[in-house]
């Protein structure tokens, strides 16, 4: 365990930041996981809605440094095909 109030206060800190990206990161998935559900089901018009709203959400995980640029460039391509397929 840290010993310094520094540390003590980094340690804090971490634990803050984890909580709010594991929260992002659950909303993220969360979200894909809709709009491939409504994929699978073959409907269409609700997944074209949902796009748009599964794309914002990982645009703001990158902003945020939850994950990395190109893995949501890479999530939204998927998306926007697996949308496209139907």
């Amino acid at each position: 365990m840290a010993h310094s109030k520094q540390a003590l206060k980094r340690v804090r800190q971490n634990e803050r930041a984890r909580l709010a990206n594991k929260a992002k990161m659950t909303r993220m998935k969360t979200e894909v996981k809709k709009l491939m559900a409504a994929v699978q089901a073959g409907d269409k018009k609700k997944a074209e809605e949902m796009l748009g709203l599964v794309c914002k959400t990982i645009d703001k995980a990158a902003k945020e440094s939850v994950i990395h640029k190109n893995t949501a460039s890479r999530k939204k391509s998927q998306a926007s095909k697996a949308v496209n397929s139907i």
